[in-house]
């Protein structure tokens, strides 16, 4: 080769061989189906540089729906610090509305012990006003106040502004206790210390609510700059008449201890629970039920949900959809294999002495769980009639249309397919089955069963959680299938 045609060789571009194009073909029909298989250091270069120009133009797998997290239910970023500050201090708090001796201290894991017991496998000896005995509300108010603290304002601190109580409104707190609610609310909710709101606080126990008041003006004393709710103790059962009708009724675990109490099956007792609620307000209220994320509670909580939307309200939260519940518990109580809506969280940032205390009183917890259900007033007819026609096609369908977004509830903790995690969750299509490609490091598969002995065994990057609310893009509705053991339809995320 002369040495001009060396020079002009520079420039021009080199003949490919057909070996060399069939090697590139291949390599880029790898990329695209996702393919690891093994393969040539120049296939695995094109792979790579087939992967780094999808990365900026295109998702990363054609078969994957996108999705984006929209709120999580129990996030800690939404608690205020102030808020923070006290739940760790809440027992200093108590201390010095309601003081206890050194020798009643040491005492006091033994007496939550006790009042444990009375709380489960021995509640058919708790009396109705349990909460009159000095030892027992001091038991409670110091264990399960504290813990029902840090569960509520989680929640609350994460739920819409629809869920709670507006300016000058009349509020019903059902089976009040120490007005754990109410401190709740005003620990989680910064802005409505600034609402001028009546509380009627009604419970059988006399003693807790005026405990629980007590605690309650403690803790808005430490943000003077705002008065203080008003407070009308009201002795009584659930059913028992106010005075006024209320624009927001709230309760919390008092339709869990009403079960408890009753032999009659949800179905029966969901009917008179509805009506008493349905007496206690207007078109305009607003309930907000937590309950423990146990069957019968939450089974309770999901035939109220019926009818509700039955009579025109809303549900701003949990559900992402006014569909039948997937998730109703239908007898789960008695061992059906019907799932139940609940809710859990890690209990790694509760309050420090909080878990000491759990832990001297043979009590631990690892998981907090709770089903809720967070209802709005009616809505209005020409409001409702007044939606297009195209997103009542879109409420009301069941089927998945490309480039559709569909929302998701993740319901679960997470679990191992395939060494991939996936998670139960909630959507207008009934019980879905979520997987992502979060990759587990076992070899083996986990079942839902068993996924808290083996936590490790994931690798939790970027892992959603229970509770997160996730809008979900559809591109290929044509594959989805549906789950083998539970029926459930299988979305694949990226």
């Amino acid at each position: 080769m002369s040495e001009e045609q060396k020079f002009y060789q520079k420039f021009t571009q080199k003949k490919v061989s057909k070996k060399e194009k069939s090697i590139k073909q291949h390599s880029s029909q790898i990329c695209q189906s996702g393919n690891k298989t093994k393969t040539t250091q120049s296939k695995q270069d094109a792979f790579q540089e087939n992967q780094n120009s999808k990365k900026k133009n295109f998702p990363k797998n054609n078969y994957l729906n996108d999705y984006k997290l929209q709120n999580s239910l129990f996030s800690t970023k939404n608690i205020p610090y102030d808020t923070k500050k006290i739940l760790e201090d809440f027992d200093q708090i108590v201390q010095s509305v309601r003081p206890l001796n050194s020798r009643q201290i040491q005492q006091l894991p033994d007496n939550i012990k006790m009042l444990s017991h009375q709380l489960t496998d021995k509640r058919s000896e708790r009396r109705l006003g349990y909460l009159n005995d000095n030892i027992q509300l001091s038991s409670y108010v110091r264990y399960y106040t504290w813990w029902n603290l840090v569960r509520l304002t989680r929640l609350f601190s994460n739920l819409p502004e629809e869920s709670f109580p507006q300016e000058n409104q009349i509020c019903l707190d059902c089976g009040t206790g120490p007005l754990t609610v109410i401190i709740a609310l005003w620990l989680a909710r910064p802005e409505l210390r600034k609402h001028k709101l009546t509380w009627y606080c009604l419970d059988v126990s006399a003693n807790s609510m005026i405990f629980g008041e007590d605690l309650y003006l403690t803790i808005a004393a430490k943000n003077p700059e705002f008065e203080p709710w008003k407070i009308i103790r009201v002795k009584g059962a659930f059913g028992t008449q106010i005075k006024q009708k209320a624009g927001f009724i709230i309760c919390a675990n008092m339709l869990n201890e009403l079960n408890q109490n009753s032999d009659m099956p949800p179905e029966y007792q969901a009917k008179k629970y509805f009506q008493q609620f349905e007496a206690y307000g207007t078109a305009q209220t607003k309930f907000l039920l937590v309950e423990p994320g146990v069957p019968k509670a939450s089974r309770t909580l999901s035939l109220l949900r019926t009818r509700f939307l039955e009579e025109g309200r809303s549900i701003a939260a949990p559900c992402p959809h006014a569909q039948e519940c997937p998730m109703n518990g239908f007898k789960a109580y008695t061992g059906s294999s019907h799932k139940w809506c609940n809710f859990a969280f890690s209990t790694e940032d509760a309050p420090i002495k909080l878990q000491k205390l759990s832990e001297k009183a043979k009590l631990p917890k690892e998981r907090a769980t709770l089903s809720f259900l967070s209802v709005t007033e009616k809505i209005n007819i020409e409001k409702k009639n007044s939606k297009s026609l195209e997103d009542k096609d879109e409420e009301n369908s069941k089927g998945l249309k490309w480039g559709q977004t569909l929302k998701c509830r993740i319901a679960s903790d997470y679990f191992i397919v395939d060494k991939k995690q996936a998670f139960y969750a909630c959507s207008k299509l009934g019980l879905t089955l979520i997987r992502t490609q979060a990759k587990s490091q076992s070899n083996g598969k986990i079942s839902y069963q068993d996924y808290t002995e083996k936590e490790e065994s994931l690798d939790k990057n970027n892992s959603l959680t229970s509770g997160d609310l996730i809008n979900v893009k559809i591109k290929t509705p044509a594959i989805h299938q549906n789950d083998e053991k539970t029926g459930a339809i299988i979305v694949d995320i990226c």
